[in-house]
């Protein structure tokens, strides 16, 4: 059995006490097989999506190549996805996609072309590399609700084993179902995106991105027809946001001059004066995408289009190791434009184009649709039925999944423990210091750089990608001086910084709710605590036959939460007191770090479910078909009347916050752990 998730921060194994001597006291989806490790937060988490917005900014636009080079050398597309994938998010945002853009971060070193040839002698496998990270055991995860008899099954054995349609908050389910471009007479015709040469191209590249001393960019007009001029015109506006154009005369030729009439903030704020008054300024569509995380999406989308990434917006980030299906808008971007791109960019395709007044919200969507696919299953009909009847009538314990907490020895939490004790030295040892696991090359010369000479400036220079939270660390102190650790990692951007004490938050709540289903079991008592509206109250003796497991909640840590009014409040304390931290006291010296808490359901039921065991001889093939298999005109999959494998596929609907992994243990009954999962099946790696 296989689960494959994002490899999220990686640590070392060993963790030092930070109360030592003062107290005697004392839990997104896969990433390619190269090893490298990249920053991500949860898909749709109700802590984190005001802090989300703040990822508008992410890395820095850098120019593409324009749409006819494109066209004749889409292969290029792959290899700048990859670099793309490569450069976590990096930078604050604003939620308002028309705010100016902040001055542009200094330009990486590059990126390294090739991987490190691997030194001699035998090479460790990636299951024993991955021994050294978490199970669920680690982080809380114990408990299960049903009470049937689990099975095995591989989980993303393709990645288009796992799809996932946004539901809007109108409650519908997100298809790309149509590629069509509205008929607009005022947009600019085909003929844009060819009219201008290669090296016109290059120099307005240059020239839109102050890439040199140029004021201007002269194009003469070999034909000399308005027509042919405002062709041009037309194509330098749209292909380059920021550029104005004008016609003049020159010893008795035509040019065409272009030049920059807002300065660099143009980039983020497309010219208002080209855009028809009628029209709405955003124009919405439903992205398709495999194996890209939304934000590795918009890069992409960003460096293709020639514009700055926060002009997109949406609400909420999708896995990556999954085909996803999700509506995104943009701010003063022609459909015709966008679905231009369809012709050369791989595993994306945009369609269902819109315009409309206003952007996507985080947090306005009202979850997500799952199709998933458990190949090789060895359960029964008898046990499937039993397993899929449970989730559907009872549902499974609504745990932070495995993706909260990053897959090495050392996890996220561990980090938002430190910040929360202020153990300011613990948290830069915590990130930089070599760990076993899986790593790229260059990650681990930089730790074995600054394990032994503490030096940040030496550490830096064995990283190609700074934006890496390892990068961004090591500015900040190189910035600040190891004397001033708080405002180093303040360097991080911030959502990524509330990452950590989010992910001591889970870790608390998932040992708590498994102490909590352990002590009374899955029914509502007296001290429990139940939501009306968003206030939080107890309940009493004489209601607990009002209310069902389904109402009960329990508290993520904070100051401006209640705790049962039982047992586990006395656990809440204990663990936090455990972690020299007070549980009366939440509030951090640094206002950031402050947590307020929230309440969170301890039990989900998800909608809409079906589910189907299906049989198959050929692993390789594909078990029902994508928006895009139906748009192309695919016939659906036949399968095989007593196949060599069996398949399980199920559909179901859970609200924004919820792990659709979690719903599968359920089912299944299995760590889904990726130290465990690779433990049991390898063959993907291969």
């Amino acid at each position: 059995m296989l689960f494959l998730y994002s490899l999220f921060f990686p640590f070392s194994k060993d963790y030092f006490r930070c109360c030592l001597g003062t107290l005697k006291m004392e839990t997104v989806e896969v990433t390619g097989v190269s090893m490298k490790r990249s920053l991500s937060t949860d898909e749709n988490d109700d802590l984190t999506q005001a802090d989300e917005a703040k990822r508008r900014k992410v890395s820095e636009c850098n120019l593409a190549k324009d749409q006819e080079t494109l066209d004749n050398d889409c292969a290029l597309s792959n290899e700048i996805v990859t670099r793309q994938s490569e450069t976590p998010t990096a930078g604050e945002g604003r939620n308002n996609v028309e705010v100016q853009i902040e001055e542009e971060e200094e330009e990486e070193d590059g990126f390294l072309e090739e991987e490190e040839e691997e030194e001699d002698g035998e090479v460790e496998s990636f299951a024993d590399m991955m021994k050294h990270g978490l199970s669920e055991v680690d982080v809380g995860i114990t408990k299960f609700v049903s009470s049937h008899q689990g099975f095995s099954g591989i989980l993303k054995e393709r990645y288009s084993d796992f799809v996932v349609h946004e539901i809007g908050k109108d409650g519908r389910i997100s298809h790309l179902d149509n590629l069509s471009v509205p008929v607009d007479d005022e947009d600019p015709s085909e003929d844009v995106f060819t009219v201008l040469t290669e090296e016109d191209k290059q120099r307005l590249e240059e020239l839109q991105l102050f890439k040199n001393k140029e004021t201007s960019v002269t194009i003469e007009v070999v034909e000399d027809t308005k027509e042919k001029r405002t062709i041009i015109h037309q194509a330098v506006k749209s292909l380059f946001p920021g550029l104005e154009t004008k016609t003049e005369d020159r010893e008795g030729k035509k040019y065409i001059v272009a030049y920059h009439a807002a300065g660099k903030k143009a980039l983020a704020n497309p010219r208002k004066h080209s855009w028809p008054r009628s029209r709405g300024s955003y124009c919405h569509f439903v992205l398709y995408k495999e194996n890209k995380d939304t934000m590795d999406a918009i890069n992409v989308l960003s460096k293709f289009l020639r514009v700055k990434p926060n002009i997109f917006s949406y609400m909420g980030t999708k896995d990556k190791r999954a085909i996803t299906v999700q509506e995104i808008a943009v701010l003063k971007i022609t459909a015709q434009r966008l679905a231009h791109l369809n012709k050369c960019l791989m595993n994306f395709k945009l369609g269902n184009f819109s315009y409309q007044k206003n952007p996507l919200k985080l947090g306005e969507l009202q979850g997500n649709h799952f199709t998933v696919v458990l190949r090789n299953i060895t359960g029964t009909d008898h046990q499937v039925q039993q397993a899929m009847n449970s989730l559907k009538e009872i549902g499974f314990i609504n745990y932070y999944g495995m993706q909260r907490f990053g897959t090495t020895a050392v996890p996220t939490y561990q980090v938002g423990r430190a910040i929360l004790q202020n153990c300011w030295d613990e948290v830069v040892d915590l990130i930089l210091k070599p760990r076993p696991g899986a790593e790229k090359g260059y990650l681990v010369k930089c730790r074995e750089e600054w394990a032994k000479t503490k030096d940040p400036d030496a550490a830096l220079k064995k990283l190609p990608v700074k934006r890496c939270v390892e990068g961004q660390l090591l500015r900040g102190l190189s910035k600040y001086g190891l004397k001033n650790i708080v405002s180093a990692f303040g360097i991080i951007p911030r959502n990524n910084r509330l990452m950590y004490i989010h992910s001591y938050q889970s870790y608390v709540w998932n040992n708590m709710v498994s102490k909590r289903i352990e002590e009374y079991g899955l029914k509502p008592v007296q001290g429990d605590l139940v939501l009306k509206g968003a206030t939080a109250t107890h309940i009493e003796e004489a209601d607990v036959n009002s209310y069902s497991i389904h109402d009960v909640v329990m508290p993520l840590p904070g100051f401006d939460v209640i705790y049962p009014k039982h047992k586990i409040s006395e656990a809440y304390k204990e663990m936090l007191t455990a972690d020299c931290l007070n549980i009366d006291n939440m509030r951090h010296k640094i206002r950031d770090y402050s947590l307020s808490g929230a309440y969170r359901k301890i039990i989900i039921r998800p909608q809409n479910v079906s589910w189907e065991v299906v049989s198959y001889d050929d692993p390789r093939i594909p078990l029902f078909n994508t928006d895009l298999d139906n748009l192309e005109g695919k016939p659906p999959p036949v399968f095989a009347t007593e196949g060599k494998y069996r398949a399980l596929k199920m559909d179901f609907s859970l609200p924004p916050s919820t792990y659709a992994t979690m719903a599968i243990r359920e089912v299944l009954k299995m760590d889904t752990s990726i130290k465990n999962q690779t433990q049991l099946n390898t063959t993907w790696f291969r």
